[in-house]
């Protein structure tokens, strides 16, 4: 898939999750064999105040290109000052979100809230194509709710507009993240547009990816929360994508190895006490699905101490038997 001047290839993106892309996440995803990260979303009007928790969002390596900023907002004229001021900071790519479907963000008629209004939609995506040299991009949903559902025809709008690609994930606002992901939607947008479409949604494992491919004809699958705790999914999804020999699934000592890394980034980053809570909901899902990972959870998710953590961890490998065969028990995978 080519996006511009760039060309992401193998296809396979890790996506925007709110409180979980963060650089470190992204850096581990990167290596795990993501083409492509995007960074948490950023308001427009946060942007423009020069709001110094909104620029924290913003913070990369250099080994995370290529990078696609995301920025929210429905004020044109906000919008236009915002995205001149991320074109500066040097992504690669900046996307629109015009799919968030959170309360805080759709009750200022950003987000999925686009959807709703095309006239505003068009103001605000014609203001943000004409203020970035570079390529940018909408993210979008199926529509509002079952009754308005309309990415076919948001999507040839964005297209029309000068969008270099158009991200679909085919849930309504009003589904959140609820029920199934309609993949048909996919087809229906990738039908009525000739730019590059991303295919968003209920990717959890290689085979969903190259169903999603097959289903759809995307051009390229995002992932999103089959990530958190999974960063491996983008070695599987690669290796199926090349016709490569499929990877072994990773066994608890490198999945706690990984974890270790991710809290030091975090913990570098952001600090002992902010990197450690925020590391927490990770560590949950790095744990998730091994034997005696319901008690160990328990006790991680209240030390406050990195090293402390990272002690009790290597502790529970030894207590499992430090075996490198060391797997998934049926009976604990909440």
């Amino acid at each position: 898939m080519r996006i511009g001047n760039l060309d992401i290839d193998p296809p396979l993106i890790l996506g925007p999750l709110a409180g979980l892309t963060d650089s470190p996440m992204r850096r581990i995803c990167r290596r795990m064999g993501a083409s492509l990260v995007w960074t948490e979303m950023v308001s427009a009007e946060g942007t423009i105040r020069e709001s110094r928790r909104t620029f924290k969002f913003l913070d990369f390596a250099e080994e995370e290109r290529p990078i696609v900023f995301q920025l929210f907002g429905a004020n044109p004229e906000s919008i236009a000052k915002a995205t001149r001021i991320l074109d500066g900071m040097g992504p690669d790519i900046i996307d629109l979100n015009a799919g968030c479907p959170a309360k805080k963000v759709v009750r200022s008629g950003s987000g999925s809230a686009l959807m709703r209004d095309l006239g505003l939609m068009e103001e605000v995506v014609r203001a943000f194509l004409e203020s970035t040299s570079r390529p940018g991009t909408v993210k979008i949903r199926s529509g509002w709710d079952e009754d308005s559902i309309n990415a076919p025809e948001v999507a040839g709008l964005v297209e029309e507009l000068g969008a270099s690609a158009i991200t679909i994930h085919p849930r309504t606002r009003a589904q959140g993240f609820t029920g199934r992901a309609d993949w048909r939607l996919i087809t229906e947008v990738k039908r009525s547009v000739e730019i590059p479409v991303i295919g968003n949604g209920d990717v959890r494992c290689a085979d969903d990816a190259i169903r999603m491919i097959d289903m759809t004809g995307c051009d390229a699958v995002m992932i999103g929360r089959g990530a958190i705790g999974n960063p491996w999914i983008f070695r599987e999804v690669r290796a199926a994508m090349t016709g490569a020999e499929p990877p072994t699934r990773p066994l608890l000592p490198e999945r706690l190895k990984i974890a270790i890394e991710q809290l030091d980034l975090m913990v570098e980053m952001k600090g002992v006490r902010r990197g450690v809570h925020e590391m927490r909901k990770h560590i949950v899902a790095y744990l998730k699905g091994f034997a005696g990972a319901s008690k160990l959870r328990a006790e991680l998710v209240v030390i406050e101490d990195p090293e402390v953590v990272k002690s009790r961890m290597r502790e529970a490998l030894a207590e499992l038997g430090e075996s490198r065969d060391a797997s998934v028990s049926e009976g604990d995978t909440q």
